[in-house]
């Protein structure tokens, strides 16, 4: 069996643009990870509590 070719890389302005910057500044810093609450705890509460469940929380 034959080895394969390896495939010319062709030109691409943004690789070329971006090898630049990183030369120039330096690599970008890693992006922080943000903990999403889930949707249900940010929503307030549609009904007030009623007066069992007030008692219920208090003890």
């Amino acid at each position: 069996m034959a080895a394969k070719k390896a495939k010319k890389k062709t030109f691409s302005a943004v690789k070329a643009v971006k090898a630049n910057a990183r030369e120039r500044v330096g690599q970008p810093k890693a992006e922080r990870v943000i903990v999403d609450t889930p949707r249900a705890e940010r929503r307030k509460a549609k009904h007030k509590p009623t007066l069992a469940e007030i008692l219920v929380r208090e003890d």
